[in-house]
């Protein structure tokens, strides 16, 4: 098994380079503190594949990068191993979770549910300012593309589908499909190097609002169905590519 280890950043002339980011920082001393702290940074580490599924999670290391106690970073790992992202083996270590292959189409699945119904109220009761706020989560992916910020990206990505669901009336819809989709947020990263993969992201999401600005309800839940159900041809090449990966 690979020890846990942070890429480093892109070299500075390369100009598709991901936005370089800083060292871990520190935790506070409350104990639960801290360990919410070591929870959210290495989940985020997870889920941008900055940490490899199979990697090992060693507690002296973690508590030296994050500078806290063994504590907090064995609250942290047990809360992830309820998340579905750390495996924990007695005698053996602590490791991440490589992918569950069957969960992928179950995730979709409860996102599509969610999200195309958000997206056809607000292609019903959607205004122009509410059409602006989608476009601008749009330009941000348009000036992470051009840069080659692959996390800026990412965030743009996120912000729009909250942005739908705000736009709804119902942000609790987002917060249920964000806890729904860890497991498709390790498979869109790995497709987000995709040469053409982000333009594609954008097309599909300039579609969606195309129907919003329409009033196209059964056209914007149509586009956000594809949307979404996209990632799951690529789920076989993902795991032909990296098969140490997935189970």
């Amino acid at each position: 098994m690979s020890q846990i280890t942070i890429p480093p950043a892109a070299d500075e002339d390369s100009p598709r380079r991901e936005r370089r980011r800083q060292p871990l920082a520190s935790v506070p001393s409350g104990r639960s503190t801290a360990a919410s702290v070591v929870q959210d940074e290495l989940r985020r580490a997870i889920l941008a594949m900055e940490i490899v599924p199979g990697a090992a999670l060693v507690e002296k290391e973690l508590t030296g990068r994050f500078g806290t106690s063994r504590t907090p970073v064995r609250e942290a790992l047990i809360r992830l191993k309820e998340e579905g992202l750390v495996e924990i083996f007695p005698q053996a270590g602590t490791f991440v979770a490589r992918i569950p292959t069957e969960a992928i189409p179950e995730a979709v699945f409860i996102r599509q549910a969610l999200e195309c119904a958000t997206v056809e109220l607000v292609a019903r009761i959607g205004t122009e300012q509410a059409i602006a706020k989608l476009d601008a989560t749009i330009a941000r992916q348009h000036e992470a593309l051009e840069a080659g910020d692959q996390e800026g990206f990412h965030l743009a990505d996120e912000a729009f589908h909250e942005t739908l669901a705000t736009l709804a009336g119902y942000p609790g819809i987002w917060k249920i499909a964000h806890a729904a989709k860890s497991q498709i947020d390790r498979c869109r990263r790995m497709t987000l190097p995709v040469p053409g993969r982000m333009a594609m992201v954008i097309r599909e999401h300039l579609s969606i609002v195309d129907a919003i600005r329409r009033h196209d309800g059964p056209g914007a839940e149509s586009a956000m169905r594809m949307h979404l159900g996209t990632l799951l041809p690529d789920l076989l090449r993902l795991q032909e590519q990296n098969p140490d990966y997935f189970v």
